[in-house]
């Protein structure tokens, strides 16, 4: 809200999941998501981005994406890129998210400035995690 979206990218990275292959085989949906999960790091499409625009409608139609499925038992990363309406620095950003994750979205947003990994987030209940570290601006 504090600085608008003209338009972004969602680059997902999922853990493989219960329907991802074991070994190589066919695939109904394509070429790649028949590869051994186990082993291969598969891009693929998502509905994400689809999703956030119905979940938040002033972002509709101003986010596309893709994914990545990668041999790990759980936890996703979304790297999200945006251009946005009003001109802010990364601390600017930080210091924004900071606030709303001690304020209206506690418990649903999540912020962290420790060095973790993606098992550290194994259990959170938070349905996102701001890694400060882990981004650029």
């Amino acid at each position: 809200d504090r600085f608008g979206i003209v338009e972004g990218l969602m680059t997902t990275v999922h853990s493989i999941t219960g329907y991802s292959e074991d070994c190589d085989g066919p695939s109904m949906k394509d070429w790649r998501g028949g590869r051994a999960a186990s082993f291969n790091i598969i891009p693929s499409s998502t509905g994400a981005a689809k999703a956030v625009g119905k979940v938040l409608p002033a972002l509709n139609g101003k986010l596309t994406g893709m994914s990545f499925r990668v041999p790990t038992v759980d936890v996703s990363v979304v790297d999200l890129t945006v251009r946005l309406e009003k001109a802010a620095t990364y601390d600017e950003i930080k210091k924004a998210i900071k606030e709303e994750s001690e304020g209206k979205l506690k418990g649903i947003l999540g912020y962290t400035e420790d060095d973790v990994v993606s098992t550290d987030f194994v259990g959170d209940n938070r349905s996102s995690i701001f890694d400060a570290k882990a981004g650029i601006a």
